[in-house]
């Protein structure tokens, strides 16, 4: 297993560490969870470009790395929605545009063909990263925590709109 899959595997390990370390509620919990939500959004910063510099891509990379993508996000976004700082119906929002941008993808790959992260995919996932790391910090303002649960609802939607706008003829020809 190359140094990427392993930087991956180390994400996809961090998640219940994460969660454990927001349940068990500890004094300084919030930061810890915020250290270790860091820690795991560098190693998917990290293992991407150790995997392109070196030519390590691997299928496992390619599957497991969204994934991890994913489950770390997903993760963060049910703890902000359980302790109310984020709508359900927003990361409701944010859960069924991975599913239908990963279908699109899949019915894509099915046709030869790969739809590669468009500009307000990376915008999405920078400004929801900054976002979940501003809505962990202790004592911002409720005021804070609704303009990034939007930020990220909205980039969320404008970039799944992207997506199929953009590779509308595969869903014609599907």
């Amino acid at each position: 297993m190359n140094l990427p899959n392993k930087l991956t595997l180390l994400r996809i390990i961090l998640i219940p560490v994460f969660m454990v370390v927001l349940y068990w509620g500890f004094p300084g919990a919030s930061w810890a969870a915020l250290a270790i939500f860091v820690i795991a959004s560098f190693t998917d910063l990290l293992d991407g470009k150790i995997a392109r510099k070196y030519n390590l891509v691997t299928d496992f990379g390619k599957f497991a790395d969204p994934l991890a993508d994913k489950m770390l996000v997903t993760a963060a976004m049910l703890w902000f929605v359980e302790n109310g700082q984020m709508a359900a119906w927003m990361l409701l929002i944010v859960i069924c545009r991975e599913f239908a941008v990963s279908g699109l993808r899949m019915i894509a790959s099915d046709k030869g063909r790969v739809i590669a992260a468009g500009w307000s995919g990376k915008v999405k996932t920078a400004s929801t990263m900054v976002c979940i790391v501003v809505m962990f910090l202790p004592g911002i303002p409720a005021a804070v925590n609704v303009l990034c649960a939007w930020v990220i609802t909205l980039t969320t939607l404008y970039s799944g709109v992207e997506y199929f706008a953009k590779n509308r003829d595969i869903i014609r020809s599907a």
